[in-house]
């Protein structure tokens, strides 16, 4: 009995957090780690599917960087990356996009199995993200970066209670596709459509002062500590470009961001619908 009056607690915690963001869009950014385990992505999928039921309007943007690499490697390239960006030829761009097309047929597919509608979007034949090309200090090749977005195609989707899967690739004037980094990609999808929230899924808890040492969790950041927070190395590698995409957002006039666990089992359910939350939060 004591189990089930407990089970009965969460939903009432629940409640005001499903009046607050019923009819609202939230933009969620997956990739990494969480994307390699078959469990992790089921229970990120049925978190989606019961924020559908309950009214909120998920966006859902992936990368696939792990699959893209042993795909290359399968065919005899090396991956190469110049200030964080993928080194995208000819070759690698036709890698890119197929291998993005395959995993969002196929988390559409899991999504439309576990009971809501989903379906997927590319940035560039949907005409999604309009993208001029990255300057670096060398030719990164066909990398884009977000000039505009165009959120029709989302909120067609949207509009019907059907969730939109997007893999960020884009295109520039001449109808060239690009490789787009995804934290990005979902930065400027949120701010286009005034998203309340852009939740980026990782493979770690959220922003560690210390990576091995899971209670040195920071809670909550401002912009302003950012930059500092960077300049101690608290901010490296791969987790620069999603805080500078939280940031970029909420400059954005995106109501609220995370960075969360995406390996922890139903961590959005545990973010959006709880007291405490989990991961870090970034604010204005």
């Amino acid at each position: 009995m004591k189990n089930i009056v407990e089970k009965a607690s969460i939903l009432i915690e629940a409640l005001p957090y499903i009046k607050k963001f019923r009819g609202k869009e939230i933009v969620i950014k997956y990739g990494g780690a969480a994307m390699d385990n078959s469990e992790m992505r089921k229970n990120i999928l049925h978190d989606l599917v019961f924020m559908n039921y309950v009214g909120i309007k998920p966006i859902l943007i992936h990368g696939g960087g792990p699959m893209i690499n042993q795909r290359m490697i399968a065919q005899g390239m090396t991956p190469r990356f110049v200030e964080g960006l993928r080194y995208t030829d000819e070759e690698t761009i036709d890698i890119v996009i197929n291998t993005l097309a395959d995993i969002n047929k196929e988390m559409v597919h899991d999504i439309n199995q576990f009971g809501a509608r989903a379906i997927g979007l590319s940035g560039h034949d949907n005409e999604i993200l309009n993208v001029t090309k990255v300057q670096c200090t060398e030719d990164i090749g066909f990398v884009g970066e977000v000039t505009s977005v165009n959120i029709m195609p989302i909120r067609e989707l949207t509009e019907f209670n059907i969730i939109p899967v997007i893999y960020p690739v884009g295109y520039d004037d001449k109808k060239q596709a690009y490789n787009v980094n995804a934290d990005e990609a979902s930065a400027k999808i949120a701010i286009a459509l005034q998203a309340q929230k852009m939740i980026v899924l990782t493979g770690t808890p959220g922003i560690m002062r210390d990576v091995n040492d899971n209670d040195s969790l920071i809670s909550t950041v401002h912009v302003n500590e950012v930059e500092h927070l960077i300049e101690q190395n608290v901010v490296s590698g791969g987790m620069q470009p999603k805080v500078k995409a939280c940031v970029e957002a909420l400059k954005g006039r995106v109501q609220k961001t995370h960075i969360i666990d995406g390996r922890l089992k139903h961590s959005l359910l545990l973010e959006v619908f709880t007291d405490q939350g989990i991961g870090t939060e970034i604010i204005m």
